[in-house]
C-alpha cells in the first residue's frame, strides 16, 4: 500500500512542477507557444507526422553517437563526440518543452474556455499529465503522441511565415 501512494504523490509533485514550467514557458515566450498552439489546433496530423520524423531522427543520431563515445578512451576526443549528442537530446527537449506547452493550452482553452489563459494552462497542464499517467494507454498511445504533436507543431511554426509579413 505504501508504494502505491507513494505514486500517487511523485505523480502529484511532477504535475504541479510541470504546470510551474509549462506557466513560465508561455509566459517567457507567449508568441511562440501561440504559434505551436495554433499549428496543433490546425493541423495536429501534419504535425505528428514531421514530429515523429524527427523525433526518430535526431534520437538515433544521438544514440549512436552516445555509443560511439562509450568506445573512446580518449578523453579529449570523447568530448568531441558527446557534445553534440547533448546539443541534439538539448534540442529535442526545447522542441518537446513548446510542444507540451501549445499542447496543455489548448487543451485549457477547448475543456475550460471560460476561463483566464493561466487557468486554461494549468488546468490543461494537470489533465494531460494525468492522462498521460494512465497505465499502459497513457504511456504508450497518448504520451508518444503529445510529444511527437508538439515537437512536429514547433517545427513547423518555426519555419511559417507570419501572416503579417
Amino acid at each position: 500500500m505504501p508504494d502505491i501512494l507513494r505514486f500517487f504523490l511523485v505523480i502529484i509533485l511532477l504535475t504541479i512542477g510541470l504546470v510551474a514550467y509549462l506557466l513560465v514557458a508561455g509566459a517567457l515566450f507567449p508568441q511562440r507557444v501561440a504559434k505551436t498552439k495554433g499549428v496543433i489546433h490546425s493541423v495536429p496530423g501534419r504535425a505528428f507526422g514531421i514530429g515523429l520524423v524527427n523525433f526518430v531522427f535526431f534520437m538515433v543520431i544521438a544514440l549512436v553517437l552516445m555509443s560511439v563515445s562509450e568506445r573512446i578512451s580518449n578523453g579529449f576526443m570523447k568530448g568531441i563526440v558527446v557534445i553534440p549528442a547533448l546539443l541534439i537530446f538539448a534540442l529535442l527537449s526545447i522542441m518537446l518543452s513548446f510542444g507540451l506547452a501549445g499542447s496543455a493550452t489548448l487543451l485549457g482553452e477547448r475543456i475550460l474556455p471560460d476561463l483566464s489563459l493561466w487557468k486554461q494552462t494549468a488546468w490543461g497542464t494537470v489533465c494531460m499529465t494525468l492522462a498521460c499517467a494512465l497505465p499502459f494507454v497513457g504511456w504508450f498511445l497518448l504520451l508518444p503522441y503529445v510529444g511527437c504533436v508538439g515537437i512536429g507543431a514547433f517545427i513547423l511554426g518555426f519555419f511559417q511565415r507570419d501572416p503579417k509579413s
